[in-house]
């Protein structure tokens, strides 16, 4: 089994930031892409940032400029630097990752229990 544990939410000024982490345990051979998905009440879930292996981003258009996703591979954890935070970043954020628990295996889909976000105005 594979775990993924997000931690480093909480609650923020607006302007201000946060670093999450998403730390990857279990059977792991690899992991290709690593993201963070974010889901605010009576909204869809969205992406906020990916990460390749390789190092390759991809941003929402609503955070580019100021969110930054970098990862460890040696220790499988991702990040999510936040910065001039806004009241509408306010979310449940979920770190999710594509995992091989051995050469042969398809990749699986893994998502983490989420860690909150508030931004106050």
């Amino acid at each position: 089994q594979v775990q993924l544990v997000e931690s480093g939410g909480g609650l923020v000024q607006a302007g201000g930031s946060l670093r999450l982490s998403c730390a990857a345990s279990g059977s792991i051979f690899s992991i290709n892409f690593m993201s963070w998905y974010r889901q605010s009440p009576g909204k869809q879930r969205e992406l906020v940032a990916s990460i390749t292996s390789g190092g390759s981003t991809n941003y929402a258009d609503s955070v580019k400029g100021r969110f930054t996703i970098s990862r460890d591979n040696a220790k499988n954890t991702v990040f999510l630097q936040m910065s001039s935070l806004k009241p509408e970043d306010t979310a449940v954020y979920f770190c999710n990752a594509a995992v091989k628990t051995r050469a042969t295996s398809p990749y699986l889909d893994v998502w983490g229990r989420g860690t909150q976000v508030t931004v106050s105005s």
